[in-house]
């Protein structure tokens, strides 16, 4: 039985698609910006001004590290990609799924780019960020899905489809 990690850019959906899809499937499911947030005390921005992004970073890998799934569908932060142990890590553990969306569809969900809690650089734009990130997360991907004018239970039913062609059990 495997686990379901979804990964991809903020706003792409893996919270949303997640939620769904761990009711679907009638497993668990576990969103690591909230695991980081409960273990420091902190929303994900108030981590950022307190200190930089790649200290975000640092926490999110030690809690990605820190998991031991099972039969579950996990939404990850959309940085976990930098950090090669902690994918490696949830790869072990089952298919990690990229949430592909284009780049102005992701402008148009992103009202709060600047205080939503992304760690990236400072002065690093949406569209350099996506730049960088598209290509680490289909480095990572097991499978992609493109979202692209579908709505998330859309999303949900192509991705069990995919699954099942896969002859594995999706959790």
């Amino acid at each position: 039985m495997q686990n379901l990690i979804l990964i991809g850019m903020p706003g792409a959906g893996k919270s949303t698609i997640g939620v769904l899809l761990a009711k679907e499937l009638g497993v668990e499911f576990v969103d690591t910006d909230i695991l980081i947030q409960l273990q420091e005390g902190k929303t994900l921005q108030h981590i950022l001004d307190a200190s930089d992004y790649l200290a975000l970073r640092q926490i999110e890998e030690r809690i990605l590290l820190g998991l031991e799934p099972n039969q579950k569908v996990i939404a990850t932060g959309g940085s976990a990609v930098y950090s090669e142990k902690g994918m490696q890590h949830l790869k072990a553990h089952g298919y990690v799924i990229f949430l592909d969306l284009p780049l102005p569809q992701l402008r148009r969900r992103i009202h709060n780019f600047n205080t939503r809690g992304i760690a990236r650089a400072p002065e690093q734009s949406l569209n350099a960020l996506f730049t960088e990130r598209r290509l680490l997360y289909q480095r990572y991907a097991d499978i992609t899905l493109a979202c692209r004018g579908k709505s998330a239970q859309q999303s949900v039913n192509i991705l069990i489809s995919k699954l099942s062609r896969l002859n594995q059990p999706a959790v």
